[in-house]
């Protein structure tokens, strides 16, 4: 027992450790962005990924408001779990009777991105828990959305803010308009049927509430 109790702690310090280096320095990858090469790689060994890091200065305010407004309006209040917000989710999915909205926080978004898989257990859930903590913990709200920004996936192979504007709209993330933006925030659940360019009734009442919200939404 004393064994797994020292192995557990080993574990937290090393996620721990590399969240605070992640104050200065920028990820090179993630766990998401390299599961989702090796499957990309399963049909063509030569592929790579298009992403292309850019500081929160070069990143357009129209997509920081639109990514809070669709993804986390309790952004800059929470520390970490939007309570309301979880309960609202599963209300709506109990209503639904399937899942059609999900209580994660970008927080835990990108803690699950950082560090883990797309699998769906209880223990993962609390292994995301404990890394968003220590995420909120060491890291200010600026330096978590400018991470999430640059690494969330976005498209086919395509992630973070910079590769996304430039695929979708042929201009940098500096320069998204609040339309572009919107719609690029309306695509994070679900980015790669949307690359296809499919507009969907849903993605287009989605895109007009983020246009909507994000007129009143701060950002760090």
């Amino acid at each position: 027992m004393a064994v797994l109790g020292v192995l557990f702690l080993l574990v937290q310090g090393w996620y721990l450790a590399h969240i605070v280096a992640w104050r200065w320095v920028n990820p090179a990858t993630t766990a998401f962005m390299e599961a989702r090469l090796d499957e990309l790689r399963e049909h063509n060994p030569r592929a790579v990924l298009r992403q292309q890091w850019v500081d929160d200065a070069r990143i357009s305010p129209q997509l920081k408001r639109a990514v809070i407004a669709a993804e986390d309006a309790h952004f800059l209040a929470h520390e970490g779990f939007d309570w309301d917000g979880m309960q609202n989710a599963l209300e709506k999915n109990l209503r639904k009777g399937r899942v059609v909205a999900g209580g994660s926080t970008i927080s835990q978004q990108l803690a699950k991105n950082l560090f883990l898989s797309g699998e769906k257990s209880v223990m993962r859930k609390g292994q995301e828990a404990l890394i968003t903590l220590m995420i909120e913990g060491v890291l200010d709200k600026r330096r978590i959305l400018e991470l999430y920004l640059n690494l969330i996936e976005w498209g086919d192979g395509v992630f973070g803010a910079e590769a996304a504007a430039q695929h979708y709209f042929g201009v940098s993330a500096a320069q998204l308009s609040p339309s572009q933006a919107a719609w690029m925030a309306g695509i994070v659940p679900n980015p790669r049927y949307y690359d296809g360019g499919a507009a969907t009734p849903a993605l287009k009442r989605r895109v007009a509430r983020i246009s909507r919200d994000m007129r009143v939404v701060r950002t760090p």
